[in-house]
């Protein structure tokens, strides 16, 4: 064990974007502590407003697998955004196991009934559910590393947020729009970042928004068609927003963007830091 190697944390990492930012970090020479709810790869089910439950790749143990095969050290944690204690317990679990914690990266997102609903079919019930998941579980994650962080001088919080967040829809659900449930609360969770720039950006807290852009995803692969978003945008691999993260959990220029939101696609490209997918 090698104290002086940083520790990163990802949120959602059993597929998908999270997954592969586990990844990239692993590669960037981090030990890299990652959370989800399905710990057995063939155990995870769809059960978003399209899935129909059905069975879906990804696991802990796969993601364990994939960052160990880069020489960093994994380790697995079961967590529910739904379940704020399971968040903190997740936290204080890496601090004890390896006694640091430097980069945040806040990437799941609650995939049950409600994302992609129209408002006279949501209900109030699965409205709350996604404020409470997406935008109160993550202050419960970053109130939980904070204190690590500033008795260590400083960290990262990276925010995976979402063009829904900042942009009016360009059509209703099922036409190439999102539903408001899923907006709203990743609207909420995406004014966190400036917040603790102004607040802690002087004790070396750096937080930044990725707009990750429309990554086909395995979840999105599966369900385009029935969401009405076959062939409305060009979908990038979820290795390209996860080579933003990993530049932005180790480059002195993400410095200077605390606070702010980047576009994780026209980074990566500016940047040279992925191949080109288009």
């Amino acid at each position: 064990m090698d104290p002086t190697r940083p520790v990163a944390m990802v949120t959602g990492a059993s597929r998908g974007i999270g997954r592969a930012c586990a990844v990239a970090l692993a590669v960037a020479g981090f030990d890299v502590a990652f959370t989800a709810r399905t710990a057995k790869e063939g155990d995870g089910r769809d059960d978003s407003d399209a899935g129909g439950g059905v069975t879906i790749e990804g696991s802990l143990e796969r993601t364990v697998t994939e960052v160990e095969e880069h020489g960093a050290r994994a380790l697995p944690l079961i967590a529910d955004l739904t379940d704020f204690a399971s968040l903190e317990a997740a936290v204080a679990e890496v601090v004890a196991a390896w006694g640091r914690l430097d980069v945040l990266v806040l990437n799941a997102v609650h995939t049950g009934a409600g994302s992609m609903m129209r408002i006279a079919d949501t209900a109030i019930d699965q409205l709350e559910t996604k404020l409470r998941a997406n935008a109160l579980a993550q202050v419960v994650l970053v109130k939980a590393a904070l204190p690590t962080m500033r008795a260590a001088g400083g960290g990262r919080i990276i925010a995976i947020t979402s063009y829904a967040a900042t942009h009016e829809p360009p059509a209703p659900v099922g036409e190439g729009g999102w539903g408001y449930a899923y907006a709203a609360s990743k609207a909420a969770f995406h004014r966190l970042a400036g917040h603790l720039a102004v607040e802690l950006g002087d004790e070396g807290i750096v937080a930044v928004n990725v707009d990750p852009g429309h990554v086909m995803t395995e979840r999105m692969q599966a369900n385009a068609a029935r969401l009405g978003l076959e062939g409305r945008y060009r979908g990038a691999p979820p290795s390209a927003p996860a080579a933003a993260v990993a530049w932005l959990a180790t480059s002195v220029e993400a410095t200077a963007l605390n606070g702010q939101t980047v576009d994780g696609l026209k980074l990566v490209l500016q940047h040279g830091l992925h191949p080109d997918w288009r």
